[in-house]
């Protein structure tokens, strides 16, 4: 027996659906791929945002593929993120300019090339008390890399101490140099009238040559004011240090008596016999009054 042929109304509705059913599953996919991209945010280049399908909770009983999506922030820090770093560090722009590592300003920092976070521990470092004394302590840094030094050490410049002006709190800051050396060296230099030249810091009692040799590169002296070795009374003169005794102080001051202006002269102490050659040696290096 012949069987009979569907009817052309059945035909379409098979098409139809069939239409339908491709339609709403090229409509998923694409609903689905858009929902599960990751996308960076222009605005916070080091945050990123996922997109993923949770099942919704009004759709429980409906059909297995209902999803309903949820964003979750993710935020990563410089360290933790390299491509991120790599492209901050590409389109930073960075400046030279002369700077002390010990007063320099944070955003000064961030001009230079360093980061927020770079520039805010050296800042954090020396709050907490901590000095850059040499070119070469700001390069031993943890935040400073070999080659931000090298493009930055030409323009670093960290003043010398002025032993003539500096207070003890100054003084303490040097290599070796604590509270009571400070003290001494404040005292010493009351004593001579101001430094002459650094070395009079080996005259101190018991200040050695290795803790000298550990700041000498750290410290100059201005010139002091002459000292009036000529014009002072034997009380006073008995105060400097390469004077030392009234005896010798007396001795000075009868030379200064008995002999012409024009001819005072440390030598002429020395030659008198008034002072050692050793202190005459030490007092003919200092800035004497009309010396």
């Amino acid at each position: 027996m012949k069987q009979k042929s569907s009817s052309p109304a059945f035909k379409v509705g098979a098409i139809c659906l069939i239409f339908l059913i491709i339609g709403f599953q090229v409509a998923l996919f694409v609903s689905k791929a858009a929902a599960l991209k990751i996308a960076a945010n222009r605005d916070h280049a080091d945050t990123v945002y996922i997109v993923k399908y949770i099942q919704h909770p009004e759709s429980a009983n409906a059909d297995a593929g209902t999803v309903a999506p949820q964003i979750d922030t993710v935020r990563r820090e410089a360290e933790h993120a390299p491509l991120v770093q790599a492209a901050r560090e590409r389109t930073r722009r960075k400046e030279t300019f002369a700077f002390n590592p010990n007063t320099v300003s944070q955003s000064q920092l961030q001009r230079l090339g360093f980061t927020e976070k770079q520039a805010a521990a050296i800042i954090k470092y020396r709050e907490k008390g901590g000095r850059f004394r040499r070119k070469s302590d700001f390069a031993r840094s943890f935040v400073v890399a070999d080659s931000v030094y090298r493009r930055l050490e030409a323009y670093i410049e960290i003043p010398l101490l002025d032993i003539n002006k500096a207070d003890s709190a100054a003084f303490d800051g040097l290599p070796g140099i604590g509270g009571y050396y400070a003290a001494q060296m404040i005292a010493f230099r009351e004593r001579l009238g101001g430094y002459s030249h650094i070395g009079q810091l080996l005259d101190i009692y018991n200040f050695g040559q290795e803790r000298f040799d550990g700041l000498s590169d750290l410290i100059f002296c201005s010139p002091p004011e002459p000292y009036p070795l000529w014009t002072l009374d034997a009380d006073e003169l008995r105060q400097h240090p390469y004077i030392s005794s009234y005896q010798v102080a007396r001795g000075i001051v009868r030379f200064r008596e008995n002999v012409p202006a024009e001819e005072l002269s440390v030598q002429g102490l020395i030659d008198a016999g008034v002072i050692s050659s050793s202190q005459g040696e030490k007092l003919s290096r200092c800035v004497i009054e009309g010396g």
